[in-house]
């Protein structure tokens, strides 16, 4: 994967851009869930506020901006080399991840037969797959990795005068893989096996950063979430 393929340049950065910094108020908002009662925590509204928080800045910073589609790296010319990429990359961590929680996980005493009793294990198989996993795969892909790795990135530029740092971010990738991780949703629907998480947005993140494409890690993503999702489900039900 070369920047120099068709669909995988980069997109403009940061000039002329408004409310950049707005990307931290999800982030506060996660780390005051965990600074929070646990009665509080409990709250499925509380549980959801970084989510709410993050979309409605999201709107914020999309009415705000213009070709916020380009800046989240949406463009139409991606759209190939997002789903040759996204595919591979998804298939790959999809197998990772299988063998990770049916074997590893159980192997270290980990229960994983809570996962038939959360709402993705209760919904008809063919509401799941592939419709609201694709569907979730873009709103948190346009959330984690376009809008807050995005603007995250942007603000860590200011950091770093030229190089690797300023291209690949670091500091962006590793708190933006953290709060996708550590979003209290994800934690409480998926308990233990929330850590899969961190080195999903890592490997999304560094390729996000790479190639501004956020039609890869959509796939990926979907793709990704399939593959666990169908292999986890037939071996927990036969």
């Amino acid at each position: 994967m070369t920047s120099s393929e068709p669909g995988l340049r980069e997109t403009p950065t940061q000039a002329k851009e408004w409310g950049t910094a707005l990307v931290l108020l999800p982030i506060i908002t996660t780390v005051t869930f965990y600074a929070l009662p646990s009665s509080l925590q409990e709250q499925p509204l509380v549980q959801f506020a970084p989510q709410i928080v993050a979309y409605l800045t999201l709107v914020l910073w999309a009415g705000r901006n213009r070709n916020f589609v380009t800046r989240l790296g949406l463009v139409k010319e991606h759209i190939g080399a997002g789903l040759r990429w996204g595919l591979l990359t998804g298939l790959a961590l999809g197998c990772l991840n299988t063998v990770v929680i049916l074997f590893m996980y159980p192997h270290l005493g980990y229960d994983i037969e809570f996962l038939k009793t959360t709402l993705h294990g209760r919904l008809p198989l063919l509401v799941m797959v592939p419709w609201f996993i694709c569907g979730i795969a873009f709103f948190v892909e346009l959330n984690f990795r376009g809008f807050l790795l995005g603007r995250l990135a942007i603000l860590e530029s200011d950091l770093w005068g030229s190089g690797f740092a300023r291209r690949f971010s670091p500091l962006a990738l590793i708190a933006s893989s953290l709060i996708f991780a550590f979003d209290p949703f994800m934690v409480n629907t998926f308990q233990h096996l929330h850590w899969i998480a961190v080195w999903d947005g890592l490997i999304w993140g560094s390729i996000y950063l790479r190639a501004r494409n956020l039609y890869i890690t959509i796939v990926a993503h979907a793709i990704e979430v399939i593959t666990m999702y169908s292999a986890v489900r037939f071996a927990l039900t036969s």
